[in-house]
């Protein structure tokens, strides 16, 4: 499911246009957080709540990150803790995720409907001909011929 995610992120950033490198950019990086949350805690915190074992290492050669086994495993109420604060800030991240993509969703649909309007109002006062096609002099006043 992750890959399926990155996979998306990176066709949509293949050719990317001005919003699609910041919005996409930006919810990649998000993204990439996302899944560096799942893999330090949850799927730690999942193989501590599943084998039961509390308060040991959880493999043999893994190494204590503060170096030279100064990490302290964790009781089973902590590690619950771990994995209830993981959970939240993953979903806070996913939900940015979506945020960010509405948003570019937003913008380029504002973006089409000007353009439109914009489109319309030059036919419509380009297609008249007499005073409208007049340029205007800069103080408001119209020219006498």
């Amino acid at each position: 499911m992750i890959a399926v995610g990155l996979l998306g992120f990176f066709i949509k950033l293949y050719r990317p246009s001005e919003s699609n490198k910041l919005f996409d950019g930006a919810s990649l990086m998000l993204y990439v957080c996302g899944i560096i949350i799942y893999v330090a805690n949850i799927l730690k915190g999942m193989r501590v709540i599943a084998s039961g074992m509390y308060d040991v290492e959880l493999v043999q050669g893994e190494v204590a990150v503060g170096g030279g086994g100064s990490e302290v495993p964790l009781g089973r109420d902590d590690s619950l803790r771990v994995m209830a604060a993981s959970n939240t800030i993953l979903a806070l991240v996913l939900v940015g995720v979506l945020v960010l993509q509405a948003g570019q969703w937003y913008a380029e649909r504002k973006d089409i409907q000007e353009g439109e309007q914009a489109r319309e109002e030059k036919a419509a006062s380009g297609g008249k001909g007499g005073e409208g096609s007049r340029h205007k002099s800069p103080t408001g006043a119209k020219k006498k011929n």
